[in-house]
């Protein structure tokens, strides 16, 4: 097939693809409204004090910030001219839809369809792709592998995972993560190619700057929890329920975790403060984290189509 073929192909599929997308994203909008209940969002935060959404809010700001630099990393292992100001819009609009949407819509095609707006190829976009999920989840093992490892959280009686066990997984997390950082550094392999896309091992430096933002988004997230709960809860705590509760999220293929944040919060929190109060709390985040980011990204990615012409990079000569 000559390559002629291939991309009048693509010019005869493009139109009903993205026609198809924006479909989907209409039809999960729909889904994710109805099972919002507005009233009780709306009721729940009436009930908090201006100043503490307000902080809430600034730390929810810093996290996507943060999330979005993961794809600056990115940015420098493809080694393609980006700039900043187009790269953090993208990452900032696939996280708010992989959170409320899943990561086949967010993480996945959201990231495709922008930037194969900005002209980077599709073998690059798999590249940042993977090196987002590295970063996010090599953090999330390195810092839970500390807390978890330290005895901060205790398993109640009853619960399959005991408090020992927890530990034993911390352990392991800690050795996986100082392994990643070993292979980066050590490994004479460095490059393996999966479906005809090119993995690079990264440098041990880059390695580090992962687990270091993977892990302060993890922090990022609990502080916002942190700051909606009851005031006798101590941080180290909550960023413990937090992660555990992230296994649980990642298990159950949920959009946005529905139902298994607040009860991993209330299963193991519910000793320490009411009920009402927890859940008052988590349902404060969700829309502090997941609705308000995504109606802002919703936004964001509608400018980003409009000016989708002015943004594309300029294809450099052969």
């Amino acid at each position: 097939m000559t390559s002629e073929t291939s991309g009048s192909r693509f010019k005869r599929w493009k139109k009903p693809l993205t026609i198809a997308f924006f479909l989907l994203l209409i039809v999960l909008f729909t889904l994710l409204a109805r099972r919002i209940d507005w009233s009780e969002v709306f009721q729940t935060l009436g009930d908090f004090k201006l100043r503490t959404l307000l902080i809430a809010g600034a730390l929810t700001l810093c996290s996507f910030i943060v999330y979005a630099c993961f794809d600056l990393i990115g940015r420098t292992y493809i080694r393609q001219p980006l700039r900043w100001k187009q790269i953090l819009p993208v990452g900032i609009i696939s996280y708010a839809f992989n959170l409320n949407l899943s990561a086949w819509v967010g993480g996945i095609a959201m990231r495709y369809r922008l930037y194969s707006r900005l002209g980077v190829s599709t073998s690059n976009i798999a590249k940042i792709l993977g090196l987002s999920l590295a970063t996010n989840w090599f953090g999330y093992m390195a810092l839970a592998g500390v807390v978890f490892s330290s005895g901060l959280v205790t398993m109640p009686p009853g619960w399959k995972l005991s408090s020992g066990a927890l530990q034993g997984v911390g352990m392991l997390l800690v050795i996986a993560s100082l392994g990643y950082l070993a292979a980066c550094r050590f490994s004479k392999k460095r490059a393996w190619s999966i479906r005809g896309v090119e993995i690079n091992l990264p440098s041990l430096r880059m390695a580090c700057l992962q687990l270091a933002l993977g892990a302060l988004n993890w922090s990022l997230m609990a502080a916002v929890i942190f700051t909606l709960l009851p005031a006798k809860l101590d941080y180290p705590l909550v960023l413990g329920v937090l992660l555990i509760s992230a296994i649980a999220g990642v298990v159950t293929h949920i959009p946005a975790g529905l139902g298994v944040l607040e009860a991993v919060f209330i299963g193991l929190l519910q000793h320490e403060a009411s009920r009402g109060s927890l859940l008052a709390g988590l349902i404060a985040y969700r829309a502090i984290y997941f609705i308000c980011p995504l109606l802002i990204a919703l936004v964001m990615y509608l400018g980003v189509e409009a000016k989708a012409k002015a943004l594309r990079v300029k294809k450099t000569p052969a």
